[in-house]
């Protein structure tokens, strides 16, 4: 009986009709008997067929249940055996017990048992160790996507080469914006005549042009000074490759012709939206003119920016309309505050130190209360001796607070004033940037990544010498123009140990600023008081000298004693000493910090980027002029660190 026929409520319906049809025969009978026998019968017949048609029905269907089992385990032994699916059994030792005929067309043995895993692919062993369900790995310039089942120990292998080439080539041919400016295009061209400003604009049009033809670049000219340029992936990978050559090209170009025109390019990529990408480029772009020009910088959706070139000095602006403005506007957000908080960096030194007291002194001409934030135990020699001179002037000393006092007080409608930095990380106290939605930023420092959230104003401007001069310029232009003596000296150290002395990074608005401080009373003997040091000092920095070595040819290393302390201004001052040395283009300090931090300073002539490298350090500074510092390591490990950042630098591309 069929399996349909065999369930209780089926027999139940079959035995009910029945039973009803053979009573009502039985009725039948007692009215016509010969009729209710003939009908009897037919019912047994019927019944007869019923059962015999039932029995054709259940062997049909086990014939066709066997016969499919057969076909599926046929077509199971096919997969297995025939499928384009490589399959490995491995034991405990990662040594292969079977492989199906697949793997074995793969490798190209007629067997793979006892092989070692190890002998395949180092890649299958990590995966294995790691216990990881899947990995993409090569083998003989083919893709296969691995999936590893740890409880039977088997390996399976999907040919994924074409669809790898798909996703290549899709990656390869995403759009890229970028926008080119040419810098200090304005000032170039502001004394020059229609024809010689046609002839310039038709030689940097024409290698542009050029390059854009080389590469396959679309190259449109938006404005006098701006480009904007489209390609993809792919192009901008090869560019990375030759990191933009162009930057080099133009800047080699104007320099016969003594012109500081030069390229800055923002770059957006890693977005399929074009709307993001110009986004992206932009940002790029004022990236790269806030780091001084003459650099490519590429940001992507992680938040990662790379940076190619950067090979020159900003060029010194010889306006100071912006300036004026950047005063005016200070001097608004300041009377719109109840009250004014100044910050530099950590271990502040003399530029940050006289920077925060002119903008002290700009709050006290705007009527404001005003407070410097200071940690007086983080502070070396010469700002020690600063200090103890404003000591003796109570009208300053007393707006100097601590952080921990400075937390304390209320921050409703305050304006913080951050000098000297624009990382939030190197503030003396990064909790008051978080606590505070008023944050002004002055710094001559290239930017960097990491910067400030949404400041109401950015004054950063790294052809600065200092920003103690950026400062001095913005006093210029306050109502009240009165300036103690103490505050003018103060000013002017800062310039001073950031130019050492107006032999670095020193334009003619430099002297400009040191010319008016004089006028206002610096005092130039009390500044080289602050600067000088004792006997200890020396040695100290003599022994540093001693340990020098070349790790490259120009760049010269050395690192002090693991048991021994130096402060931020010996290790500088002997990375100066070593860049006065023949032979050296760069020049790199290690040593211990006080507070137990690693740091490291670096100096360079200019063909060596040590910003960019100190960069990768958790650092900053400029293209001749920059350190870091690095927390939980030794003297050694920040060395293996600083030469393998080194080794980077030097092959090619550079990435924050």
């Amino acid at each position: 009986m069929p399996i349909f026929l065999q369930t209780n409520g089926m027999k139940k319906i079959l035995i009910g009709f029945f039973s009803v049809i053979f009573l009502l025969l039985l009725i039948l009978a007692i009215y016509n008997w010969w009729l209710s026998a003939i009908s009897i019968i037919i019912l047994l017949y019927f019944f007869y067929l019923l059962i015999k048609q039932s029995v054709k029905f259940q062997k049909e269907v086990d014939h066709y249940i066997s016969l499919l089992s057969h076909r599926v385990e046929k077509v199971g032994e096919e997969a297995l055996l025939q499928m384009p699916i490589g399959i490995l059994l491995v034991d405990e030792e990662y040594t292969i017990e079977w492989a199906n005929p697949y793997m074995l067309s793969v490798f190209q043995e007629e067997s793979l048992i006892g092989t070692s895993v190890y002998d395949i692919a180092d890649e299958l062993i990590q995966m294995m160790i790691q216990e990881n369900e899947r990995k993409i790995i090569t083998l003989h310039e083919r893709k296969y996507r691995v999936f590893y089942k740890r409880e039977e120990k088997l390996l399976y292998f999907f040919d994924i080469t074409e669809q790898a080439l798909i996703e290549q080539k899709y990656e390869e041919e995403q759009p890229v914006i970028a926008i080119i400016f040419l810098d200090n295009y304005d000032e170039v061209t502001q004394g020059m005549d229609d024809l010689a400003r046609g002839s310039l604009n038709s030689r940097v049009t024409s290698l542009l042009n050029e390059w854009a033809s080389q590469y396959g670049i679309y190259l449109k000219r938006v404005s006098g000074d701006r480009f904007i340029a489209f390609f993809n992936e792919k192009i901008l990978a090869v560019l990375e490759k030759g990191k933009f050559s162009i930057l080099d090209n133009i800047r080699e170009m104007t320099a016969k012709n003594n012109l500081p025109l030069t390229l800055s390019i923002g770059v957006g990529a890693g977005s399929s939206s074009l709307p993001e990408l110009g986004s992206y480029a932009q940002s790029s772009l004022d990236l790269a003119l806030g780091r001084g020009g003459d650099q490519a910088a590429i940001k992507l959706p992680n938040g990662k920016i790379k940076f190619y070139g950067g090979k020159t000095n900003p060029m010194e602006k010889r306006t100071r309309v912006r300036a004026r403005v950047i005063s005016h506007a200070l001097s608004e957000l300041i009377q719109d505050s109840d009250r004014i908080f100044i910050m530099g960096h950590k271990y502040p030194d003399m530029d940050a130190v006289g920077a925060a007291i002119g903008i002290l002194k700009i709050a006290q001409m705007n009527q404001r209360e005003s407070y410097v934030i200071l940690n007086e135990q983080e502070i070396d020699s010469g700002v020690k001796k600063l200090l103890s001179e404003v000591k003796q002037k109570t009208d300053i000393y007393s707006h100097f607070i601590s952080p921990q006092e400075a937390l304390e007080i209320n921050m409703t409608n305050a304006l913080l004033v951050i000098v000297d930095t624009h990382k939030p990380s190197l503030v003396i106290e990064e909790k008051l940037v978080n606590r505070c939605e008023r944050i002004v930023v002055i710094d001559h420092h290239r930017r960097s990544e990491e910067f400030v959230q949404n400041p109401l104003l950015v004054y950063m401007e790294p052809y600065a010498s200092s920003t103690s001069e950026l400062v001095t310029e913005l006093l210029q232009y306050q109502p009240n123009r009165k300036i103690d003596i103490l505050e003018a000296t103060a000013l002017l150290a800062g310039i001073i140990v950031d130019t050492k002395s107006f032999t670095l990074r020193t334009g003619s608005r430099t002297f400009d600023a040191a010319s008016y401080l004089r006028a206002k009373g610096a005092d130039t003997v009390l500044v080289q008081k602050f600067l000088r040091e004792d006997l200890d000092t020396f040695i100290k920095r003599a022994k540093l000298v001693e340990k020098v070595e070349f790790y490259k040819e120009g760049i010269a290393i050395t690192k002090g004693e693991p048991s021994e302390s130096y402060n931020n201004v010996l290790i500088a001052q002997t990375a100066d000493l070593l860049l006065a040395m023949e032979n050296v283009e760069a020049s790199f300090v290690i040593s211990k910090r006080p507070d137990d931090m690693v740091g490291i300073s670096a100096r360079s002539l200019g063909k060596i980027n040590v910003q960019i490298i100190m960069e990768q350090l958790e650092g900053g500074g400029h293209l001749t002029n920059a350190a870091t510092q690095l927390r939980d390591i030794t003297i050694n490990e920040a060395e293996k660190q600083l030469k393998a950042v080194i080794d980077s630098y030097l092959e090619g591309g550079n990435q924050s």
